[in-house]
């Protein structure tokens, strides 16, 4: 913008000086060459009585003088064909003006001027003299320098002023552009900086106005969701005493573990809330998880419920730990997700295969196929469920995976659907062949 602003204003700078000084410079050439010929003019007629009345004699000393004075050639031809002067052959415009007309003729050399001088007894005597053309130009060249060297100043000076002015017209601009990214950076605490003319600063201030009107939004959304995850703690309690009453000591420790599953999840939901809600901007530490460790208990977890409808697990896991950059948290939900799709879309007995693999160049990649009828198309898309249910499963798989640099792929597999998770590294590779459990 701030280049084309400084264009705009050169060109029309430009545009403005030409329009005036092409003229001018022209004006100065007529001057210069009126000026020239009046000057030949007035000499022509100082001598124009004497030639009327003095004879010949009389009349060459005249003229030889101004033929001097003036610096350029005076010749005076007279009706007994005596020419006086400079010695120049009789000229077409000279026998015209010896007719008794005054005239000015032109060639390619300079001007010739002309007066025809009547009264003499013996007839016409015509008075020449000529203006070359280096005198009709005589300093205009010159003038003509100066304006050109004018224009040019001028233009400069309007490039530097129309310079300044762009630049206090685009750093307001810059500096709302540079916010705005930050923002959308989820930088929420950038402010811009009300300054420039005055619809800047309006737009500065109802930039800042939305930025903080987002963070009251967010925080009142996490607030919320927080509390909301808290309201979850009383069916939990409730939950708890009623597995501690089963009469199966196993039933009682399987329905104990599960409800201490869900209730760390609970909990886990409320702190990340609340350090959202405190800090909004995002952290820029590194983050890393054992994708091993998380999918082992993961797998363990929906294990039970996978004995309990006659499904197969088949588990594919490396040897050591494997990092990605991920939080184990949001990893143990995106795996959930995969796996309670499985569950969701897939009837009792259909078994399903967990494989963990590094990813080349590093981080995880984590693969569920199942052996059931395959996915309903449009599944990944949120809100959207062939099963009843919300919807958001493999949506928030697909976040947390793009979140860590990774993502998600849908295919359909021989038989059944293959959901595979892409998630990026932390900051080095990771270790150890596969080996089946």
């Amino acid at each position: 913008m701030r280049r084309r602003l400084t264009t705009l204003v050169a060109a029309t700078t430009t545009l403005v000086l030409v329009a005036f000084l092409v003229p001018l410079a022209l004006l100065l050439r007529t001057i210069a060459q009126d000026r020239a010929i009046t000057a030949a003019t007035a000499d022509v007629q100082s001598i124009v009585a004497l030639v009327g009345t003095a004879d010949a004699d009389s009349l060459r000393l005249t003229v030889d003088q101004l033929s001097a004075t003036a610096d350029r050639p005076v010749t005076v031809y007279l009706p007994d064909g005596t020419v006086l002067g400079d010695q120049v052959d009789v000229t077409p415009a000279v026998r015209l003006a010896s007719t008794g007309r005054s005239l000015t003729a032109t060639d390619g050399q300079g001007r010739e001027i002309l007066v025809a001088v009547q009264g003499r007894d013996d007839g016409t005597a015509v008075i020449r003299t000529f203006v070359p053309a280096a005198e009709l130009d005589r300093g205009v060249a010159r003038a003509w320098a100066v304006l050109a060297g004018l224009g040019v100043v001028l233009i400069l000076l309007g490039v530097l002023v129309a310079d300044r002015l762009a630049r206090r017209l685009t750093a307001p601009v810059a500096e709302l552009s540079a916010v705005s990214h930050r923002l959308a950076n989820a930088e929420l605490s950038a402010r811009a900086r009300p300054s420039g003319p005055a619809e800047f600063r309006e737009v500065a201030g109802a930039l800042n106005h939305l930025a903080g009107r987002i963070q009251e939004l967010l925080r009142e959304e996490r607030e919320q969701v927080a509390d909301l995850s808290h309201r979850l703690r009383t069916p939990l309690t409730a939950l708890r005493l009623e597995a501690e009453t089963l009469s199966d000591p196993a039933d009682a420790a399987r329905v104990t573990a599960g409800v201490d599953s869900l209730e760390r999840a609970v909990t886990g939901l409320i702190e990340q809330a609340r350090r959202r809600s405190a800090a909004p901007v995002r952290s820029a530490g590194p983050v890393a998880a054992d994708a091993t460790a998380v999918v082992r208990d993961r797998v363990e977890f929906w294990s039970v419920l996978a004995e309990d409808t006659a499904r197969v697990v088949r588990l594919d896991l490396p040897d050591g730990p494997l990092a990605a950059g991920i939080d184990a948290d949001e990893l143990a939900a995106a795996v959930d997700a995969v796996l309670g799709n499985v569950f969701a879309h897939t009837p009792d007995g259909t078994g399903f295969t967990v494989t963990l693999t590094c990813a080349p160049g590093g981080g995880a990649v984590l693969s569920v196929a199942d052996d059931g009828p395959g996915m309903p198309h449009g599944l990944v898309l949120r809100g959207v469920s062939g099963a009843g249910s919300t919807g958001l499963g493999l949506d928030i798989a697909r976040r947390a995976a793009q979140a860590s640099g990774g993502r998600l792929e849908l295919a359909d597999g021989s038989p059944g659907a293959v959901v595979t998770l892409w998630f990026g590294p932390p900051t080095g590779g990771c270790i150890s062949p596969a080996r089946s459990v």
